[in-house]
């Protein structure tokens, strides 16, 4: 197989020193970065490699959690990487691209999560010994990776509302729509069409580390060291599932479990998993929820429109709201929102946590009939005129939207590991560890 390595990444981080030997200062060249994989028609190098450990050395660190050795921690990593890589370039082939304004955005959002502004987000990874470029780069790589699972994943399920209904009625639907779990897992990987002797050795050493879990040995630790889950290199984190988002037998087991309690090693197509359960919570409650009817005016700054011409343009239109001028004529002519501006701004009634924090603030503080001020959002400058509020009994509406994201969710991730393991099985990779 000829595969095709792209020169740049192999030189250029390619370092050359070199040492004098005695009197005769004969030179000898010392590289500093190598090849650790070849992935199709890219590599994956050293300073890669050793920059990721560091990442992950320091997540377990935090968590409290010991180290397995150096030589696991690294082939967990590069196969990580390897798997990421093989995304980036059907990512690369499929004109995939993420544009600063997005990352900007995204970056903007992961630092409002935390609470932080990007100076103190920069800050922080700074603390951590983390770029904020390098930090750029990953969630730009990350987003490559959402898009590209989207596309070949995501995409090809569906669920009908048949399954939705049959959901609904059946005894699991019921418990489960009313109960989540914080859940780790361990997976041993058995390949497709393996010998009946590999799937043997397989379960034997699914039950070594159930045994070793019931004498007390760590979760996460062996998680990191022995699981071929993509959760891994996080303690074989999962976050909250619901039990109908899980493989059989899991759906039906999980609600038994402790917090704290491991199931025993069970048999899926893609190997042998043990699931312990972290936390679990309940669901359900009330309803009935508030929602607004509101309408605005969006205008965007833009190559040929500034930050400031922006923000005129809103108060001239917001003064001739004011003035007695037509707010839906309005929208329509000026408001660079084309969900709502050729229906004179109206966003209808919504549910107000499915908009901005800065959108919704200003609305909620904006009594009904009124006009807001002037206010600015990731989106551009708006207006907004809160028409009304309810309060509305979406009971039956949400117990289907829940059962139909559970299905999903629980489709898709049996066909993301089936694809992970394809897109694995059929690359060219060749390690060099």
């Amino acid at each position: 197989m000829n595969v095709k390595i792209k020169l740049s990444d192999c030189l250029r981080p390619l370092l050359l020193g070199a040492v004098f030997l005695g009197a005769a200062a004969q030179a000898e060249v010392q590289p500093l970065n190598r090849v650790v994989a070849i992935v199709d028609n890219d590599v994956i190098m050293q300073s890669q490699l050793d920059a990721r450990v560091r990442e992950v050395q320091q997540t377990i660190a935090k968590r409290g959690a010991a180290l397995p050795p150096a030589n696991v921690l690294d082939q967990q990593v590069l196969e990580r990487l390897i798997i990421e890589n093989i995304q980036l370039q059907i990512g690369d082939r499929s004109g995939i691209r993420i544009t600063d304004e997005e990352l900007n955005q995204a970056i903007g959002t992961i630092a409002q999560r935390n609470g932080m502004s990007i100076e103190q987000f920069r800050a922080a990874l700074a603390k951590d010994g983390l770029s904020f470029a390098d930090a750029r780069d990953q969630v730009r790589r990350e987003m490559i990776i959402s898009r590209v699972r989207q596309r070949r994943v995501a995409e090809r399920i569906q669920v009908s509302d048949q399954e939705v209904q049959n959901f609904l009625a059946s005894d699991l639907g019921k418990l489960q729509l009313s109960e989540e779990f914080r859940l780790a897992n361990i997976l041993i990987a058995v390949p497709e069409g393996a010998s009946p002797e590999t799937i043997q050795a397989a379960d034997r050493q699914a039950q070594e580390l159930y045994q070793q879990l019931q004498q007390g040995a760590d979760f996460a630790q062996l998680a990191i060291a022995r699981s071929a889950s993509e959760t891994a290199l996080e303690g074989g984190e999962m976050g909250w599932r619901k039990a109908a988002q899980l493989p059989p037998p899991f759906d039906a087991m999980i609600g038994a479990l402790s917090v704290g309690e491991v199931t025993e090693p069970m048999r899926t197509p893609g190997g042998f998993i043990m699931l312990k359960l972290l936390e679990k919570r309940g669901g359900g409650g009330n309803q009935v929820r508030d929602e607004v009817n509101v309408r605005h005016i969006l205008i965007k700054p833009s190559e040929i429109r500034s930050e400031a011409e922006t923000k005129r343009l809103v108060e001239r239109l917001h003064q001739r709201i004011k003035a007695g001028e037509d707010f839906a004529e309005l929208a329509k002519s000026f408001s660079e929102d084309p969900g709502s501006a050729l229906n004179g701004g109206l966003l209808s009634w919504i549910d107000p946590n499915a908009l901005v924090p800065e959108f919704r603030e200003v609305m909620n503080s904006t009594p009904s009939g009124e006009l807001s001020k002037p206010f600015k959002t990731t989106y551009g400058w708006h207006v907004l005129q809160v028409m009304g509020r309810r309060a509305t009994d979406s009971s039956e509406q949400f117990r289907e939207q829940q059962a139909m994201n559970l299905l999903r969710n629980r489709k898709y991730d049996e066909e993301l590991q089936a694809w992970l393991r394809q897109i694995r099985d059929e690359a060219y990779v060749e390690s060099k560890l």
